[in-house]
């Protein structure tokens, strides 16, 4: 159905993409809303569904998009996809919302989360370029390597809920508050519900648009990675964007360098890993420079924090990064 749709015109395609991103959107917010209020009626805390559900149902579009490329063999845009989503994230949503108002940080977020952020991408870049090293003709995120990003995902939840614990008496505010928190108790049948509409709503959306993308760069005469840098990336960090611009404007920017660190770890470790897992991703032109870059947004967020005081983002700093993300996104249309 999607295919012969497709086979009508390019513009089918943009329409189609555009509908995929609203359905992803959506269908990660129904997910949320229906796994956090079936949470609350068992008991589970708000900071154990924050650290879960939440922190999982923002990087659903990343994932959704990423196994339904694994399944189709469009092992490029898997790849790109998060990397270019993890780009995107620091550069252009931190960039963007440290210009609305200034990014506070956490202690744990700067003494870890951020570390391991940055480690995620030089696992990456490593996986690529070592291979060239050795002599080899060929690199490739292999199931080693993606089992070892899953170990590291574990690691890093263990950390997690190890610190939430320690620091359990603190008042912490939800970057997503479940339906149930939002104007009345959801019941048990309207909570089924919501995760079933997500559900779908994410598994069409997803289909949508990894079959969109790649007819779209194949009309266009690109490759599926510079799709997936850019349209596929941007739309899959939708939910990111808005939520770290909106924390912004309510001045509650310790939520808004989470919610994208958080996403970049979700992404790296846990979606990637998951993705070579199930069937290894070649590395394609220009992965080292996209693996860098992700690395390099880490490093200067870490840089940032470290070298001020009050450990904040200022306006310069989102200046600076928006800038390096246009001279990056330039070299990179120019190096197709």
């Amino acid at each position: 159905m999607i295919q012969s749709l497709l086979n009508i015109g390019w513009w089918v395609a943009v329409i189609l993409i555009i509908v995929g991103f609203v359905a992803l959107v959506k269908g990660a917010d129904w997910l949320v809303d229906g796994a956090s209020a079936v949470a609350k009626r068992s008991g589970v805390s708000d900071l154990v569904i924050g650290l879960t559900v939440v922190a999982f149902g923002t990087s659903m579009p990343e994932f959704v998009v990423n196994m339904v490329s694994v399944g189709h063999g469009t092992t490029d845009l898997a790849i790109t996809n998060i990397l270019g989503s993890n780009i995107i994230n620091t550069f252009v949503i931190l960039g963007l919302t440290a210009l609305v108002y200034p990014i506070a940080s956490r202690r744990s977020t700067r003494n870890f989360d951020i570390p391991m952020s940055f480690l995620g991408c030089v696992g990456v870049y490593y996986a690529a370029t070592l291979p060239h090293v050795l002599g080899r003709t060929t690199a490739c995120i292999d199931r080693y390597c993606g089992a070892a990003l899953l170990v590291f995902f574990i690691y890093f939840l263990y950390t997690t809920f190890r610190n939430a614990r320690a620091h359990q008496g603190e008042t912490i505010e939800e970057e997503h508050r479940p339906a149930s928190a939002q104007g009345g108790e959801t019941t048990l049948g309207k909570a089924i519900l919501l995760i079933l509409a997500g559900l779908a709503g994410l598994v069409i959306g997803g289909e949508l648009i990894v079959d969109s993308a790649v007819d779209i760069a194949t009309r266009l005469g690109v490759s599926e990675a510079v799709i997936g840098l850019t349209v596929v990336a941007l739309g899959t960090s939708l939910p990111e964007l808005a939520t770290s611009v909106m924390a912004a404007f309510k001045k509650n920017c310790d939520l808004a360098i989470g919610n994208v660190i958080g996403s970049n770890i979700f992404n790296i470790f846990f979606i990637l890993g998951t993705s070579a897992l199930i069937h290894p991703l070649p590395a394609y032109r220009g992965l080292e420079i996209d693996a860098f870059m992700a690395a390099l947004g880490s490093l200067i967020i870490w840089l940032a924090l470290k070298s001020r005081r009050e450990h904040k983002i200022g306006r310069i700093t989102g200046i600076i990064l928006l800038l390096v993300y246009a001279g990056y996104l330039s070299y990179r249309l120019l190096n197709v």
